[in-house]
């Protein structure tokens, strides 16, 4: 008898152990409905195999909404998510405040590009590893171009732009000469918007951060941006966003594209209509030594607090690894890896036959976050001034600015009203008296 208990409690022993060796951590993880991300969720077999204990759930969301989200979520310690999809705006303002966890198992963190890395660094530790790099640049179509008797140069300026995207625009078969975001946003519009602006010689605030949107530079910058559009632009532009214009562009609506680097190889993909058509070039200049180009990381990162570090740490190092790169290269293609994130990525032999890659590396190296302006400015950060205050200032601008696009007031009342509420918040947050 004494011998039948020891085997059954050896027995509920063992199985104890078992389930407790095998018991699941679910990680939830908060990501942007972005083509690179949506592919490696169809690739996460490889990681869940090797890591039977851990599950994966994703929350999907459109750009703005993330933001919104997740950002909820970390300031108010909610727990909702284990692994947060976030941008090189965030992490060094929230990694300051302590609300990341510093990354422990990148893979090789040394070979990141260092204009990435950088951004993603506070006090020396790694606070979100990149999951893409971008900057942006002008993808054209090289049919449409030559038809209309132009070339387009390697480094356009915005009279460039203006003069093609006139000759490509025929709305009566819904060409359109030009597709830009005009989506209100921080991270939509205003993305695009204030990188135009630095190269016209514009800033959000002078050294002091008195707020600049009744200066002359921002007046050219945006009456030139309404302008084209209006003129060259599809119908509903103000509706449009990353996600809405890679669309058009697919379809054979869009004569010239000017946004993120990463869309390249979803413009030369399978979905893509126009796929052997496309040039690139860098983002224009207005000669005045900026270009309208922006820097910017989709990354992952651990929020504080989360009972699941150890899977999360885990997972980061799977998704921003080298490995995961060839896993992508293997299944998907060269052209379709994420790019702008390893040196070592751009001194692959078979990466360097990719059309876009060099002018991807070109314009993310030629974007200065410490340095994003002509005349000197007291923040950081090219298409984004890197405040806590930003995000719910420009997303109001962003707003204003959508609806002058939409010919709801013009450029001067636009401009007048984001001076207001600029110099409202800034007087509010205490930057100026």
């Amino acid at each position: 008898m004494k011998s039948m208990l020891k085997g059954v409690l050896g027995a509920l022993a063992i199985a104890a152990l078992s389930s407790t060796a095998f018991a699941e951590t679910k990680l939830t993880i908060a990501t942007v409905n972005n083509g690179d991300m949506i592919r490696m969720q169809g690739l996460t077999d490889d990681f869940t195999k090797a890591n039977p204990d851990i599950s994966l759930e994703w929350v999907t969301l459109e750009e703005n909404v993330l933001r919104e989200k997740v950002t909820t979520d970390i300031a108010t310690k909610g727990g909702q998510f284990d692994v947060l999809t976030i941008g090189t705006y965030e992490v060094p303002i929230w990694g300051k405040k302590g609300w990341l966890v510093p990354l422990t198992q990148v893979d090789d963190p040394a070979d990141l590009l260092p204009a990435i890395a950088g951004g993603l660094t506070v006090d020396g530790k790694l606070m979100a590893a990149p999951f893409y790099g971008e900057s942006s640049m002008v993808m054209y179509r090289k049919d449409l171009v030559e038809a209309a008797g132009e070339k387009m140069p390697d480094a356009p300026t915005w009279d460039d732009i203006k003069r093609i995207a006139d000759k490509i625009t025929n709305k009566d078969k819904e060409i359109y000469g030009v597709c830009l975001r005009g989506k209100a946003g921080w991270g939509e519009n205003m993305a695009f918007i204030t990188a135009t602006s630095n190269s016209f010689g514009a800033r959000w605030f002078d050294e002091n951060w008195k707020p600049q949107f009744d200066s002359a530079e921002w007046k050219d910058a945006l009456t030139f941006y309404l302008d084209l559009l209006k003129a060259d632009g599809p119908p509903g532009a103000s509706s449009n966003g990353f996600n809405e214009n890679l669309a058009l562009f697919n379809a054979g609506k869009c004569g010239m594209w000017i946004d993120a680097t990463v869309a390249a190889s979803f413009v030369t993909g399978k979905d893509s209509t126009v796929a052997d058509k496309v040039g690139f070039a860098l983002a224009p200049d207005k000669g005045l030594g900026k270009r309208g180009n922006w820097l910017w990381a989709w990354s992952l990162a651990i929020p504080a607090g989360t009972q699941k570090e150890d899977a999360a740490q885990k997972f980061i190092g799977w998704a921003t690894s080298k490995h995961y790169t060839e896993l992508v290269a293997a299944k998907e293609g060269w052209a379709n890896v994420p790019p702008g994130t390893r040196t070592s990525l751009y001194a692959n032999p078979e990466y360097a036959k990719v059309p876009f890659a060099k002018m991807t590396l070109d314009s993310i190296n030629s974007a200065d976050p410490t340095k994003p302006t002509v005349k000197p400015v007291p923040y950081v950060g090219v298409q984004f001034v890197a405040i806590p205050e930003f995000a719910g200032l420009a997303t109001t601008v962003g707003q204003i600015f959508s609806a002058a696009l939409a010919g709801e007031k013009t450029a001067d009342e636009a401009l007048a009203e984001a001076q207001d509420a600029a110099t409202r918040e800034m007087t509010k947050a205490g930057y100026i008296k």
